[in-house]
């Protein structure tokens, strides 16, 4: 049996919860975990718990601006990769930036 590549997706938005805001897409070799943040900190205690879970990539949505890439990015501290999306001004945030957000 192959080994499964576990991923995760974080976005941002207004009012989420990590703890209830997440879902899990499965496939045979592919275990992507998806999760809502309100803002940079929450994405970065996140960290740990997804190193826990055996997470080895983490994407970020295009709301992470290069402030949040960059705290997440310190949080990970090497223990897993760090990718991301990219929007300037991102629609579902009324065209800002999450670095002028949060």
């Amino acid at each position: 049996m192959s080994t499964i590549f576990k991923a995760a997706f974080i976005f941002v938005a207004p009012a989420a919860d990590p703890s209830r805001d997440y879902s899990w897409v499965r496939t045979e070799e592919v275990h992507v975990k998806t999760i809502a943040v309100s803002n940079y900190k929450q994405a970065c205690k996140l960290i740990d718990l997804l190193v826990e879970e055996g997470i080895k990539a983490v994407e970020l949505c295009g709301g992470f601006g290069h402030q949040g890439v960059a705290d997440v990015v310190k949080a990970a501290n090497e223990r897993l990769h760090v990718g991301v999306v990219r929007f300037d001004k991102h629609p579902c945030l009324d065209f800002s930036s999450g670095d002028e957000l949060f």
